[in-house]
């Protein structure tokens, strides 16, 4: 900046500034980049991204919000594409790759209406417009669910796992979805909430993907404490103990001084009182299998074997929980109040032994609000990709059963959104028409990636689909493995229509705060200077 020929400055040394057009080419280049890095993702026939991290740890996935969680992104606006991803797994649990390339041609859509100077705030009011009109669109054509269709279920379930390395044991896994988001259903205020928190997975390497099971109850990674102890217990009776079974330590520091060996033998009988008597509390409860949460003493453990009661713990608080809505059981902070209705029951707890480990399972549970998925493969790589298919499929039935609403995949929504909004464009006057029109051109952009990410020819399937659309089928949609313009319904590609909305209003949010950013004033990185050998610390 000068004034009177005299340069005037503002900002510390080193820092950059960029403004106007160059500040807006730069954060779209580096959105786009962004999307481009997932795009060959999308899709049954989306290829996988390996990722190294800083301490070498690799993650193999096709999964959006996993590539770009791991990816380390440095360009602000870059970051911002990273949050779309992230709310859109937040909100809808699956099509954080859809949301990111819908966000990045937008912002590429955006671009060539700059170069024709169009100013930044008529895009954005065009595309709020546009935005608006397509979720008004989106709910005429979604498709009422019967959550008690199971078949319609495990369709949707299906079409969030095809293309990842799930995809081999799709059925099971869905299968496994339905039921468990079906176990953990509630009412509240009249609304089903499907919670995903009360579904605990457990990863197992070994074996394959199809030996996966659910478990109508809780599964937890620990052994039975003692040698002594049953390992299996049929009608169980659970004592759920959030409190220490040891001897208490005293609050304020104290020291105990013992003289003679009759005060030695006196401080460690009333000891083994205290324990003996805690066991005796849980025995006249009527327990016979105890979950705790902190620990148990040893002598405790030997008094518990005696009496045939199976014992577990320093279980997580997560685990607790789930355990309490799984048996109906109630977690007790103090062993004195125990009593028989506080218990929880299960018709099975056994220690089992799963790869090399044991884990012991609490089964057979009556009406299970929280329920367990054991997740098997042949390696940690397999293993992990199906713990996130698994999340995306629970995810998507969740949010099917919570609303009630549906659409067809396959790229069926967004050219059916296209072509409705070209003909919402015609009726809008000046340059708000153009920015709507780049709207629905740039929806194109999912069923044209995903032509392009199967092999096959994008403007040959793009027009098949366009004319399918004018036709009035608003189902029409790509069939990536034969090439051909389906029924995505009857086909069974189907999503929840949160899916759809979420990823709308995520990308066109990114691509609006992207587009009124007009300057970039970045500061000056300081740099961290090793301490000089004077500033060290002298060794002793």
């Amino acid at each position: 900046m000068a004034l009177g020929g005299v340069p005037v400055i503002i900002l510390k040394e080193g820092a950059r500034r960029s403004a106007g057009r160059d500040a807006q080419l730069n954060n779209i280049n580096a959105a786009r980049a962004v999307g481009e890095a997932v795009r060959t993702t999308l899709g049954p026939k989306g290829m996988d991204k390996m990722l190294i991290d800083a301490l070498g740890d690799v993650v193999i996935t096709n999964d959006g919000v996993t590539i770009l969680k791991e990816m380390d992104i440095e360009h602000p606006a870059a970051k911002m594409m990273v949050e779309v991803a992230k709310t859109q797994d937040e909100e809808a649990g699956d099509g954080t790759t859809t949301a990111v390339v819908l966000a990045a041609e937008l912002l590429k859509k955006a671009e060539e209406l700059l170069r024709l100077e169009v100013h930044p705030t008529v895009i954005i009011s065009g595309y709020r417009l546009a935005a608006e009109k397509a979720r008004e669109i989106l709910d005429g054509i979604a498709i009422d669910v019967n959550i008690e269709d199971e078949e319609l279920l495990r369709k949707i379930a299906m079409t969030a796992i095809t293309g990842k390395e799930a995809e081999v044991a799709r059925e099971h896994l869905a299968d496994i979805a339905v039921k468990a988001c079906k176990a953990i259903v509630e009412f509240v205020d009249g609304k089903r909430i499907v919670d995903k928190d009360y579904i605990n997975m457990e990863k197992k390497q070994g074996g394959k993907v199809q030996d996966t099971q659910l478990v109508r109850g809780i599964v937890i990674d620990k052994e039975v404490v003692h040698p002594a102890m049953p390992r299996k217990i049929e009608d169980a009776k659970i004592a759920l103990i959030n409190a220490s079974m040891e001897v208490k330590e005293t609050e304020t520091d104290a020291e105990i001084r013992i003289r003679t060996t009759e005060q030695l033998k006196a401080f460690l009988d009333e000891e083994e009182r205290i324990l003996r008597e805690m066991v005796e509390k849980v025995k006249n409860a009527g327990a016979n299998v105890v979950l705790c949460q902190k620990g148990i003493d040893d002598l405790a453990q030997h008094f518990m074997a005696k009496a045939g009661i199976l014992a577990v713990r320093r279980i997580k608080k997560s685990d607790m929980e789930r355990l309490a809505r799984a048996t109906g059981g109630r977690i007790v902070t103090n062993i004195d109040e125990l009593s028989e209705d506080d218990l929880g029951h299960a018709a099975l707890v056994e220690e089992r032994k799963v790869a090399t480990d044991r884990m012991v399972f609490i089964e057979g549970c009556e009406d299970p609000k929280a329920v367990s998925i054991l997740i098997r493969g042949g390696s940690e790589h397999v293993v992990d990709e199906v713990e996130r298919s698994m999340n995306d499929a629970f995810r998507v039935v969740g949010t099917t059963i919570e609303d009630g609403k549906a659409v067809p995949g396959g790229g069926a929504v967004e050219t059916e959104l296209a072509l409705r909004l070209r003909e919402f464009a015609t009726t809008l006057h000046g340059k708000q028409q153009l920015a709507v029109e780049k709207f629905a051109e740039a929806l194109e952009i999912i069923p044209r990636t995903l032509a392009e990410n199967s092999g096959l020819d994008p403007i040959d399937k793009l027009v098949e689909l366009k004319a399918a659309h004018e036709r009035g089928e608003k189902n029409a949609g790509l069939d990536v493995y034969t090439g051909k313009i389906v029924d995505m319904w009857e086909m069974g590609v189907i999503e929840p229509l949160r899916t759809k909305k979420q990823a709308l209003s995520s990308a066109t949010e990114a691509a609006v705060m992207i587009l009124r950013i007009d300057d970039v004033i970045a500061a000056a990185r300081e740099e961290i200077k090793p301490p000089s050998e004077e500033e060290m610390p002298s060794e002793f």
